[in-house]
């Protein structure tokens, strides 16, 4: 129950302590900015806030307490991540995936942007997004810096838990790989269930993106990819472009309306991850990944057969 057939103790069970730990430390770490924001509204707010909902509208307009809030809770689920990675499972920020070339992090961040622009221009051609200000009137605010912060923190949080920690855990352990691919991508989706306006199709596509995730971590033996996706994916769905990010409040640069727009293709109130278009280039992701991995290992042969 324990142990594995050569007297390793089991992968889940190392997954499911860092998890609990993760989720523990993300509270602990929320606190001070929840607290400042609830001394906050009792300064200042002559409305009561009755709900969760009320509460979450309020601190989301608020950038830099919801940075301290939420950014707060990620940099400690990253931090408690590094510290099982190194104190339980004894193992270096190399073997959790800090290596490789940074090209990969850059690679990553245009192919998150690229993809998200991609869809964003695809639904204003088509009539399925209304723009509300113009190209020439971008909104800039202070959730356009902070937002940034923020999701910085979660690429490298998520990335770091759910391709580092689990599937290198479950990869020592000796589990096959396409068992390392769906555990890693399923729990990813998983704890996405709980963020507002989910939906079925929603979850499908983040299981999809988290098996993406999980192959540029896989071919790149790095996780600067993924980290790079991730960050500009978020980012550019929910402060550039303005539509909701896994069913969160967007704070655009630009602002769209999505209410005349097919839900197939927009994902309604989930955000882009809800809709079919997300679906496409998240496939096309996989292609992308796969000639840049190839085209980088060939670069590689080339530069040893010189040196040789």
């Amino acid at each position: 129950m324990f142990k594995n057939n050569v007297g390793q103790i089991r992968a889940g069970w190392f997954i499911a302590i860092a998890f609990i730990a993760m989720m523990i430390a993300q509270g602990v770490f929320m606190l001070p900015g929840f607290i400042l924001f609830i001394v906050n509204e009792m300064a200042n707010s002559s409305e009561s806030l009755n709900s969760t909902a009320d509460l979450m509208v309020s601190l989301n307009s608020q950038p830099w307490i919801a940075l301290l809030a939420q950014g707060g809770g990620t940099a400690g689920g990253l931090l408690i991540t590094i510290l099982l990675w190194r104190y339980m499972n004894k193992m270096s920020l190399r073997e959790l995936g800090f290596r490789g070339s940074l090209k990969d992090l850059s690679y990553g961040l245009f192919l998150g942007a690229a993809s998200i622009t991609s869809i964003f221009f695809v639904l204003l051609i088509t009539g399925n997004v209304t723009l509300i200000n113009t190209f020439s009137n971008p909104e800039f605010s202070m959730f356009t810096f902070s937002f940034l912060i923020l999701f910085i923190l979660v690429g490298f949080f998520e990335e770091v838990f759910f391709r580092g920690y689990i599937m290198s855990t479950m990869s020592n352990t000796g589990n096959k790989k396409w068992l390392i691919y769906i555990g890693s991508a399923l729990l990813f989706s998983v704890v996405h269930g709980t963020n507002p306006n989910v939906s079925i199709f929603g979850l499908l596509n983040i299981l999809l993106v988290g098996i993406l995730f999980a192959y540029m971590f896989d071919v790149t033996n790095s996780l600067w990819m993924p980290i790079g996706y991730h960050i500009t994916w978020n980012y550019f769905q929910g402060n550039v472009f303005g539509f909701a990010v896994s069913g969160t409040t967007p704070h655009g640069i630009y602002n769209v309306d999505v209410s005349e727009g097919h839900l197939l293709l927009t994902g309604g109130a989930f955000g882009l991850e809800g809709g079919l278009l997300a679906t496409l280039l998240i496939v096309i992701g996989f292609i992308a990944t796969y000639y840049y991995a190839r085209i980088q290992k060939g670069s590689t042969q080339s530069q040893e057969s010189v040196a040789s």
